[in-house]
């Protein structure tokens, strides 16, 4: 019946009546709200309205350069999951580095850009478990982007890479997990591709996804939550069709009410 309302129109009363809590919950899991907001306060603000709704919450290049450390740190304090989005693209000795500097803040999961090669993600998982491992703390998630889910083949062809977007996505992902890295970030296109190529236990994040009530915006390979869950996803990120949504405690209603339809 989902797919017969709006995202405004779906009530807590017609999504908790029909689906028990325990499945609500397993669907937040999966949900990380995108913070792609200017400043500290705007993403406080979005975090004190869906905290314990969603879970986790990205802090990207805009909002970290905006907010910063601190911003970071206190959503850590407060018993937030963040992930950091940072994409990490360096020589390997200064990623490792800002990656042990993550893993310092506890962030949940930060990511790196597997064009940076395998050396550095090496580097960087190896400091990283080292790190944590003589801190006794959680290692967060480490992942890798493919390729934006903003490009297509056009895009890849234009920086002089003549493979196969598919290939070269697969590729990529090889070479994230021979490096010791736990998953990737990719579309939930490619999901099911990346998922025969490195087996199982290999984290799939897929960012691009609009659900049913939103536009694309300036996303290519887009899915809707649930298309990428059922596609095999283990997390998908939503920005802007909850951070612009008039009411966005319903719009996060809306989409685990797409999931719970699968």
């Amino acid at each position: 019946f989902f797919k017969q309302k709006t995202a405004y129109e779906i009530s807590t009363r017609d999504w908790s009546s029909d689906v028990c809590s325990s499945d609500l919950e397993k669907h937040a899991e999966k949900l990380i709200v995108a913070l792609d907001l200017d400043s500290a306060p705007e993403a406080r603000s979005v975090v004190s309205e869906l905290k314990g709704t969603v879970g986790a919450f990205k802090v990207g290049l805009q909002l970290f350069t905006g907010g910063g450390r601190e911003l970071v740190r206190d959503l850590v304090e407060s018993g937030v999951r963040v992930f950091l989005d940072l994409k990490f693209h360096d020589i390997p000795n200064t990623v490792a580095s800002a990656a042990v500097e993550a893993a310092r803040l506890g962030v949940w999961m930060f990511n790196v850009h597997a064009f940076g090669g395998g050396e550095m993600m090496r580097r960087t998982s190896d400091s990283v478990r080292e790190f944590c491992s003589s801190s006794s703390t959680q290692a967060p998630i480490m992942l890798a982007v493919t390729v934006l889910t903003s490009w297509d083949q056009e895009n890849i062809r234009e920086i002089g890479v003549t493979e196969n977007l598919s290939e070269q996505i697969l590729r990529l992902a090889r070479l994230t997990k021979d490096s010791g890295f736990d998953g990737v970030v990719a579309s939930a296109h490619e999901v099911s591709s990346i998922r025969g190529a490195v087996g199982d236990g290999f984290t799939v994040l897929t960012p691009g996804i609009r659900p049913s009530f939103a536009t694309k915006d300036d996303q290519k390979r887009v899915m809707t939550p649930a298309e990428a869950v059922r596609a095999g996803s283990d997390y998908i990120v939503v920005g802007r069709p909850v951070l612009n949504a008039p009411d966005r405690a319903r719009a996060v209603e809306a989409i685990l009410g797409e999931l719970a339809g699968i």
